[in-house]
């Protein structure tokens, strides 16, 4: 830790935390008031070659060492992640903006998804088919599917890399993930606490660099059997061709634009209590953040009002700060990225209800924004927005609504509030999305799965899905001798 509470920046290679072999470095920056916290490392090319020969070395290791071994890590890990959960949680937020009530929670669930996994990795299970003959069994295996390629985003420094992590550890697999540049230091963290529980050297490893050259470089690796990747559409697109090329499995937890739906039924009061925590959670920057607000024409008006009296009253401020709502916005690309969406919809006829402007010059702060009457040809109703603006636009009808919601080619996460069951049974059918949250925004759960379908991605993280991404199915059929 250094003098000013933030985590030491360094390479973890071969169980060796140091620094880049060539001195390449770029800066970390403070999104709340634009300074300089650290320098982090890059790896060289020789330093991706020594973690590439260190994965490749440990796994068969990793891979003999029986399930309940690698549970008591684990369960380890977790207890250390959470003895340490101030001093990470304050990393995270210096790193990423994010209020520190907020990292506290993230951390929590970091710690609870490397529990999980400690406890699943225990039941592995195969199965025994009955055999057609006599003196014949059938029997199906799970095995680790190798070393392990992991890259992973900003807007959630502890979750993302964790779930890759604790899921690849827990299977057998060794690992080398590349966390993101903008915010490595909770990565890192994480990482002592892995190598403190016992965990051998070289079956993690993580390294940073330039985000494309260091994925062209250890994908097509013939070490590396399975990418995991969490980020954007097109990088995803990009990375999944990279890895079809090699015939390297792939899980893609790639972007989304969830529609919310509001019917005239569901109290509006809780609902828009409920939706304002979620939209402007992490300042929107979520993939699972509710962005797209489809409300019923009776309660279109009070529900508008409400949702912009409560973010028009939302403390804006330095994560670090005591009573912050909301952060700044993790990087200025963000800040520019919000400014358009807003601009557009005031071109397209939307009426901006509260915020829409960058707040002061030092810091990348913007105004909770809440747009009303907003036209489904604005840009704001087809890209993700990934920050706090959240647009609300009428409608009148069911089989209406669901059309509108599934028209995109987005499918992460989907939201509806009604208080009738035939209703929410029918929404749960016919949203396309790979998750969907009725009367509730709680969709990620260490014990279930979070994924994707259409260009949202592919493939589960969490639940037994997410363990069974990092293992091989083998099917023996013995005849006994």
């Amino acid at each position: 830790m250094s003098a000013n509470g933030y985590e030491k920046l360094e390479l973890f290679i071969d169980g060796e935390f140091r620094q880049g072999s060539e001195g390449k470095t770029e800066d970390v920056i403070n999104p709340a008031d634009e300074s300089v916290l650290a320098e982090l490392p890059h790896a060289s090319t020789a330093d991706l070659d020594e973690a590439l020969a260190a994965a490749d070395r440990m796994f068969p290791v990793w891979r003999d060492t029986p399930a309940f071994k690698r549970a008591q890590v684990l369960k380890k890990t977790a207890q250390l992640m959470r003895e340490r959960i101030d001093d990470i949680s304050r990393t995270l937020t210096l790193e990423q903006g994010k209020v520190y009530s907020e990292a506290k929670v993230e951390m929590g669930a970091a710690i609870e998804i490397t529990e999980w996994y400690a406890e699943e990795c225990v039941r592995a299970y195969g199965r025994i088919i009955p055999g057609r003959m006599p003196g014949s069994r059938s029997m199906v295996l799970k095995e680790p599917i190798g070393p392990v390629a992991a890259f992973t985003p900003w807007n959630f420094p502890a979750v993302t890399p964790i779930r890759k992590m604790a899921a690849a550890v827990a299977a057998g697999c060794s690992v080398i993930v590349k966390a993101s540049e903008e915010t490595p230091g909770t990565c890192i963290a994480m990482a002592r606490c892995f190598q403190d529980a016992g965990l051998p050297d070289g079956v993690m490893n993580i390294v940073f660099g330039v985000p494309s050259e260091v994925s062209e470089y250890i994908i097509p690796h013939p070490a590396i059997r399975k990418i995991s990747f969490t980020g954007s559409i097109p990088v995803g697109k990009l990375l999944s061709k990279m890895a079809g090329e090699h015939m390297k499995r792939a899980t893609m937890e790639l972007g989304g634009h969830s529609p919310v739906i509001v019917f005239d039924d569901a109290d509006t009061e809780d609902v828009v209590k409920m939706v304002v925590g979620g939209k402007f959670r992490n300042a929107g920057q979520v993939c699972v953040s509710p962005t797209r607000f489809y409300v019923q024409e009776n309660k279109y008006s009070e529900f508008v009002s409400k949702f912009a009296e409560i973010a028009g009253a939302m403390n804006v401020t330095n994560g670090m700060e005591e009573g912050a709502d909301m952060g700044p916005l993790a990087n200025p690309r963000r800040l520019d990225a919000m400014a358009g969406f807003v601009a557009d919809a005031r071109e397209h006829g939307a009426d901006v209800r509260t915020g829409g402007e960058r707040i002061g010059n030092q810091g990348f702060f913007f105004q909770p924004t809440v747009l009303a009457d907003v036209s489904e040809e604005s840009r704001i109703m087809n890209e993700e927005p990934f920050g706090p603006v959240a647009p609300i636009t009428p409608f009148k009808e069911f089989d209406e609504v669901i059309e509108r919601a599934n028209r995109l080619e987005f499918g992460l996460a989907s939201y509806a509030f009604t208080t009738d069951d035939n209703k929410a049974n029918a929404l749960a059918d016919k949203l396309e999305s790979g998750m969907v949250g009725v009367n509730s925004l709680a969709i990620s759960l260490p014990e279930t799965p979070f994924g994707g379908i259409k260009d949202s991605g592919h493939g589960s993280e969490g639940g037994i899905e997410g363990l069974e991404a990092y293992q091989n199915t083998k099917f023996v059929q013995h005849w006994m001798a």
